[in-house]
C-alpha cells in the first residue's frame, strides 16, 4: 500500500484484477493466492499497519464487507499502537536494564574491588565484613568522619547475594526533615501540595538490594518511628497511602555520632539502636592504622592523576612519606585523598612534597599508636635525618616493619612502595638493609 497516497482506508483486491499487492500479501502471509480486503491502519496521521482478511473459500468480497471492516477501524488501530508501544516500552526496558548492569561494572571498576589496608590496618575489619556478607543481618557502621564507611558498606552489597540489586545510598543528615517521609518511603499522588504524581521511596527502589543510611543519628524521631516498622514488618507506606507496600530489602546504618550517649539522652531510640546494631563494625581513624597511608598515597595519586587528566603520575620527593605519615589526619581517608588532589594540582608534574600542604607538621611519627610485629622497626622512631640515602633507608625499614620482612607479593613492601621487587631488593643491598635469610640469621 501506498503510504505517501493511501487512497480509500479499505480496499477490495482481487487476483484477477492484475494487481501485484495481491500477490504481496499472500506471500507475506504465506496465503494461498485468493481475494482480500486489506484495511490501512491510520491514528492521529500515524501510518501504523495494515489489517488483510481473506476466507477459506475464496469468495469475491463485496462493498459492504468492506464498509463493515471500516467499523473495526478505531479498535483495530488502537490495538495495533497499544502493541508498538508495549513493544517499545520492552525494548527500552532491556536497554536500560543492559545500561544499569553496565554502569554497575564501570562503578565497580572506577571504585575498585579492592579496599586500600585490607591486609593491614583494616584487616579485622574485613574479617567481619567477610563474615556478616552472606547473611541479611542489619549492619551497623562506627567510625570518624572520613574513614571510608561507605566503601565498607559498599563491599558488604558486593559480596553478598544481593549483588545484582540496586544500592541505595541516603545521606539521613542531607535531607530536609519536611522531606524525609517522601524520600525514604514515598508518597502518593496528591498527598501534599506539590505532589503532583505518584513518587517510590528510598525504600522501594532498593527493593531486592541494600539501602545505606548514613548518618543514621540525623534522622528526625517521626522518621525513626517509620523506620521501625520498616525492619520489623519489612513492608512501607507510601505518604498520603493506604496500601503497605512489602520490601525486600538489607539495612546497613553508619554513623561517626556516639548513638548510646543519644539514647541516653532521649534523641534516637532504643529499640530502633538495637534493631540496627545487630552487628557493629568500628572502622578505626586512619591515625591508628598509618601502616595504610604509604599505599593510600600510591592509590590516590593514580587515581587523582587519571581524573585530573595530568597524564604522567609525579614522583614522591624525598622525606614526602615521612611529613604525611608524621600527621594524625583528623579528617582522616578523605583529608588525605584530599590532600593527594591539592598536592598534584600545585605541583604540575614536580615531585610531590606535601611540604606546605600539612597544617601544623611535626617532625615526630604517628607510628608510636601502630602495632609492630617486627624487630625490623627498630628505627622506626629515630628523627628525620638529613642524608637522602638514610631517608630512603628508614622509610624502606619502616615499610619492612609493618609486612613484617616481606618483600614480594600481594602483602609485600614492594607493592606498597610501587616498586618491582628486583629493584626494591637492589636497593635494599646498595643501603644496607637486611632481607631473606640475612634477617633470619
Amino acid at each position: 500500500l501506498d503510504r505517501e497516497n493511501p487512497g480509500p482506508r479499505v480496499r477490495i483486491i482481487h487476483p484477477s484484477s492484475g494487481e501485484d499487492l495481491a500477490g504481496v500479501i499472500a506471500a507475506g502471509l504465506r496465503w494461498p493466492l485468493r481475494p482480500f480486503l486489506a484495511m490501512q491502519l491510520v491514528l492521529e496521521d500515524q501510518y501504523l499497519g495494515v489489517v488483510a482478511l481473506s476466507n477459506r473459500e475464496g469468495a469475491t468480497f463485496e462493498p459492504r464487507h468492506a464498509r463493515l471492516l471500516d467499523l473495526l477501524h478505531d479498535p483495530f488501530a488502537v490495538a495495533m499502537q497499544n502493541m508498538l508501544r508495549y513493544r517499545e516500552l520492552m525494548d527500552l526496558k532491556d536497554l536500560l536494564a543492559d545500561d544499569y548492569r553496565y554502569l554497575q561494572e564501570e562503578y565497580q571498576r572506577l571504585s575498585g574491588d579492592e579496599i586500600i589496608g585490607a591486609d593491614f590496618g583494616l584487616r579485622p575489619v574485613m574479617d567481619l565484613v567477610r563474615r556478616v556478607a552472606p547473611l541479611d543481618s542489619p549492619v551497623l557502621l562506627l567510625g570518624d568522619t572520613g574513614t571510608g564507611k561507605e566503601v565498607i558498606a559498599t563491599a558488604i552489597h558486593n559480596l553478598s547475594p544481593r549483588r545484582d540489586g540496586p544500592f541505595i545510598r541516603v545521606n539521613c543528615g542531607a535531607i530536609p526533615e519536611t522531606l524525609i517521609d517522601s524520600e525514604l518511603f514515598g508518597h502518593e499522588k496528591g498527598a501534599f501540595t506539590g505532589a503532583l504524581a505518584q513518587k517510590r521511596g528510598r525504600f522501594e527502589r532498593a527493593h531486592r538490594g541494600t539501602i545505606l543510611l548514613d548518618e543514621i543519628g540525623e534522622l528526625p524521631p517521626g522518621a525513626q518511628v517509620r523506620l521501625l516498622r520498616v525492619l520489623q514488618e519489612r513492608e512501607v507506606e507510601r505518604v498520603g497511602g493506604s496500601r503497605l507496600i512489602p520490601v525486600d530489602i538489607r539495612v546497613i546504618a553508619a554513623t561517626h555520632r556516639d548513638l548510646p550517649a543519644m539514647v541516653q539522652q532521649g534523641v534516637f531510640r532504643e529499640d530502633l539502636f538495637f534493631r540496627l546494631s545487630v552487628f557493629p563494625i568500628r572502622i578505626p581513624p586512619l591515625k591508628d592504622r598509618a601502616v595504610d597511608v604509604p599505599a593510600l598515597v600510591h592509590h590516590f595519586i593514580r587515581k587523582k592523576t587519571a581524573e585530573l587528566g595530568l597524564g604522567r603520575t609525579p614522583d614522591l620527593a624525598p622525606a614526602a612519606i615521612e611529613r604525611l605519615l608524621a600527621y594524625p589526619w583528623p579528617g582522616n581517608v578523605r583529608e588525605l585523598e584530599n590532600t593527594v588532589e591539592r598536592a598534584l594540582i600545585l605541583g604540575q608534574g614536580r615531585p610531590l612534597t606535601f611540604a606546605d600542604l600539612i597544617p601544623g607538621y611535626r617532625a615526630e611519627s604517628v607510628f608510636a599508636s601502630a602495632p609492630v610485629e617486627s624487630p625490623l622497626a627498630a628505627d622506626l622512631h629515630q628523627p628525620e635525618p638529613d642524608r637522602l640515602d638514610e631517608v630512603e633507608a628508614r622509610h624502606i625499614r619502616r615499610v619492612l616493619a609493618f609486612t613484617q620482612g616481606r618483600v614480594e607479593g600481594e602483602k609485600g613492601a614492594a607493592r606498597i612502595l610501587g616498586l618491582n621487587p628486583g629493584t626494591l631488593r637492589h636497593r635494599m643491598r646498595k643501603l644496607g638493609i637486611p632481607f631473606g635469610r640475612k634477617v633470619k640469621e
